[in-house]
């Protein structure tokens, strides 16, 4: 396993959405750094930050396609609610004893590839058509009430 990198093929285009993106590259870092240490903690750790993660981030997401009236809302919302569960199974296994580290990594790396570079980019266009200035003053408001709705 090596260390990630934020790639361009990962913007979305949002700044909102792309720094929360940014987490999943710190939480695979982390998992290189257990599985390199041998450190069930940090693993821990990260299926703990991870499920924070699953029920804010993608909560947030998909409100902000519902306002956007992104027409692919619920198998977006299908996706998402298969990754939790697959976030919990994990962490029940990992609870039981057994090492799910390298596995969680290369789930995440997948998941960076797959949902986030594809699937996620696929929402961004009707975001920035339908909420002009997603990322402007003109949102402002609507922004920081979600933030503070989702994250806070």
């Amino acid at each position: 396993m090596s260390q990630l990198e934020w790639q361009d093929e990962f913007e979305t285009g949002i700044s909102v959405i792309d720094s929360q993106h940014k987490r999943i590259i710190h939480y695979i870092n982390q998992l290189h750094d257990a599985e390199r240490l041998n450190d069930p903690q940090l693993t821990t750790e990260v299926l703990i930050n991870l499920i924070d993660y699953t029920l804010s981030h993608f909560a947030f997401e998909e409100s902000l396609m519902e306002d956007a009236g992104y027409r692919a809302l619920d198998i977006h919302k299908r996706t998402h609610d298969a990754f939790r569960e697959k976030i919990k199974n994990y962490q029940q296994r990992h609870i039981n004893g057994e090492d799910v580290t390298h596995e969680l990594f290369e789930l995440l790396n997948i998941w960076l590839i797959n949902h986030i570079a594809e699937d996620d980019n696929s929402y961004a266009p009707t975001i920035r058509e339908n909420m002009p200035g997603i990322d402007s003053n003109e949102q402002a408001s609507w922004l920081k009430q979600k933030i503070q709705r989702f994250f806070q």
